[in-house]
């Protein structure tokens, strides 16, 4: 049982929650400036990972027919066969209900659209096959998450919320082509859409620092909103930083940097993000 159970953390990468978690409960903080009932924030939790376990299990199914194919991927444990498809699907299937479940234990509006947020999980690996803005598919589902701690906690859409989940979506879709830029060839043979590619890398790229510097916008507009202070803006600045410093790491003839730039820097990303929203806050009160 325990092995299983590694293999399904291995299967979505789940210590990679670290990419999604930080921003939730930032969103929780500019919401409720400071923190909310303790039920409320374990159901938003517990929603979060769910979400993101359910996503990205439906990403493995969906995506076994290329990954067995690409040579990059075919040592993971849905191609090799240790999760079974039938599995993978399943454990989809309860993550999603989970999240449903946990939608309903908040409000009826969180549950009423949690639906929504199941469809995007399964149309951004299904998006591949059709659309070569398939980022910013993925950008919609982190998009709703700020927006569903708002429903969650206020049953309502509080427009700071709005703000943050644009700036998440454009950081994520950003990241997102970086990501691809690893399979350009693959991609193109096999048929499946990415900007990488349609565009090439050179271009994908420039795709990439577009988004991010609408990233940087949106959470400038998150702090106004939100009326966040100067410990706020002085954070960003320093997040923005690392987001310079994630671009730096990828260049159009090296991409060695890959895998440094999206796990890690984008981790402390979003820990930072957490960090000064959460300052900012808690030294005003």
């Amino acid at each position: 049982m325990v092995n299983k159970i590694k293999l399904y953390a291995q299967l979505v990468k789940f210590e990679h929650t670290i990419f999604a978690l930080p921003f939730v409960l930032a969103a929780v903080f500019i919401v409720e400036k400071g923190l909310p009932p303790v039920e409320k924030l374990f159901w938003i939790l517990i929603a979060a990972v769910s979400g993101r376990t359910a996503g990205m299990a439906f990403n493995r199914f969906f995506d076994l027919p290329f990954d067995r194919l690409n040579p990059r991927t075919k040592n993971w444990v849905s191609v090799t066969g240790a999760v079974k498809a039938g599995e993978i699907l399943f454990l989809a299937v309860v993550s999603s209900a989970v999240l449903i479940f946990s939608a309903y234990k908040l409000n009826k509006l969180a549950f009423y659209l949690s639906p929504v947020a199941v469809f995007l999980l399964i149309v951004y690996p299904l998006g591949k096959r059709f659309t070569n803005f398939v980022h910013l598919i993925l950008g919609a589902v982190y998009f709703i998450i700020p927006v569903a701690v708002s429903v969650a906690l206020k049953g309502e859409i509080e427009i700071s919320t709005v703000f943050l989940g644009l700036g998440m979506a454009f950081w994520v879709a950003g990241f997102d082509i970086f990501y691809a830029l690893q399979d350009v060839e693959f991609d193109r043979k096999a048929g499946v859409h990415s900007i990488p590619a349609k565009f090439g890398i050179k271009k994908a790229i420039l795709f990439a620092r577009v988004f991010h510097l609408f990233t940087f916008v949106f959470l400038v507009l998150t702090g106004y909103f939100a009326e966040l202070g100067y410990i706020y803006y002085a954070g960003l600045m320093i997040l923005t930083g690392f987001l310079i410093y994630e671009h730096t790491l990828i260049k159009e003839d090296d991409l060695s940097k890959i895998n440094m730039a999206f796990f890690t820097v984008n981790g402390y990303i979003s820990i930072m993000y957490m960090i000064v929203v959460i300052l900012d806050i808690f030294l005003k009160i």
